[in-house]
């Protein structure tokens, strides 16, 4: 893949050195952008730390730690949603494919792998340290990026310089953040998350940059498909652990059918509609891909959640029966509002069609209270695809 201008041509003189090409604005309006194979690679190095984080969930929550497990998976799953995410659109605008664009890449990539290692210790709360290496090694790569960006596209320095800027600041915090009293983490870290996401807001101000809406959206995209395949994985090591020790098979029938069919589920509503029709100005691209935050998020705890409920059919969970039923179908909803509230009801569907899926999510929730949570949840998934699917001519034609 070469990098463009802003009217399509390459930059002179480029396409017989690959290993190095002048950092400028690819074409919003480029045909047939993709993701590449290093972004793909890139997503998948990162999935390690969403694994790591879903399963400190999972067992915090089993062991009936439920309040410290949501905050440290929220805070966790931050760091690792937000490096992605600002990767994501800097690639989107800025990929020249050469060789210090990849090798910035791969220390990215490590610094994922440095913040996977340092999950549990961060999940409970015990030390920060190995955590914020990886994240600051992610982010500083990050600068270099942004600091090629604007020795070579003229047109966009002020942004890249502001990027520079807001970054290397925020990431001096969070290294002072190692060395304040514990009474401070909570308030420091709220500052730091909100200066985190002021700083695409203030840089991209200066002068937009010319992300491509439908690469955003396949990126996107296939982020929620390894995020919803790691919570396959998760579920099906849960029931080959329950196996394992000896639990009855019939025991986790449903529990494995009904997770099974969640997510199913959860795949074909988030793909319902095209996304990259949403993408129409800065303003909508900040609100949806900041939202997606929950989106990824609630996506992995179900993993999490699905291997509680395992848990507790084996007696293996601290958790009760309520608690272990609200672990799964709690994100399930989440899942379910977000997306409709980012992808599904900016289509300004019919009433009838738009209110499926808050009525599905309400409906998810109340199951909680039922003898087969997991099950009860996946067949109210089901029914929300098939009534969907059903509705879709109606609102074609409304």
């Amino acid at each position: 893949m070469r990098a463009a201008r802003a009217d399509g041509e390459q930059p002179p003189g480029t396409a017989a050195r690959a290993w190095y090409r002048p950092m400028v604005a690819r074409s919003a309006d480029e045909e047939h952008r993709s993701a590449t194979m290093l972004e793909l690679f890139f997503d998948l190095c990162f999935v390690v730390a969403v694994a790591q984080a879903a399963s400190a969930l999972h067992h915090e929550v089993a062991a009936g730690h439920v309040g410290d497990g949501i905050v440290g998976y929220a805070m966790v799953f931050f760091a690792i949603w937000w490096a992605w995410m600002n990767f994501t659109w800097f690639a989107s605008a800025y990929d020249t494919d050469d060789i210090p664009y990849r090798l910035t890449t791969l220390v990215q990539i490590a610094g994922a792998l440095i913040l996977a290692a340092g999950v549990p210790d961060a999940m409970d709360g015990s030390d920060f340290a190995v955590i914020t290496i990886g994240y600051v090694v992610m982010r500083l790569a990050m600068v270099t990026q942004w600091l090629r960006a604007a020795s070579t596209d003229i047109p966009h320095r002020r942004s890249s310089l502001r990027f520079v800027a807001g970054i290397v600041t925020v990431q001096v915090g969070w290294v002072l953040r190692l060395a304040m009293p514990e009474g401070w983490a909570m308030a420091s870290f709220l500052v730091l998350v909100l200066a985190e996401l002021a700083v695409p807001i203030w840089a991209e101000r200066a002068a937009p940059t010319s992300w491509h809406p439908r690469h955003i959206a396949e990126r996107y995209g296939l982020f929620t498909l390894i995020v919803l395949g790691e919570c396959v994985l998760a579920s099906t090591l849960a029931i080959q652990s329950a196996l394992d020790g000896d639990a009855a098979l019939a025991d986790l029938a449903t529990t494995a059918a009904g997770g099974l069919v969640t997510v199913f589920g959860m795949w074909w509503v988030y793909f319902s509609k095209e996304a990259h029709r949403l993408l129409t100005s800065l303003r909508a691209g900040i609100i949806w891909g900041y939202g997606h935050y929950l989106v990824f998020a609630s996506a992995a705890a179900v993993g999490a959640g699905l291997g509680v409920n395992v848990d507790r059919v084996t007696h293996h969970a601290a958790i009760g029966a309520r608690g272990a039923a609200a672990a799964f179908t709690i994100p399930v909803a989440l899942f379910l509002l977000s997306v409709w509230a980012l992808q599904v009801r900016p289509h300004h569907l019919g009433r009838w069609h738009a209110a499926l899926v808050p009525t599905a999510a309400v409906l998810v929730l109340a199951a909680t209270l039922t003898p087969e949570p997991v099950l009860v949840t996946g067949l109210l998934v089901a029914a929300l695809v098939a009534a969907s699917v059903a509705a879709a001519p109606h609102a074609a034609s409304a």
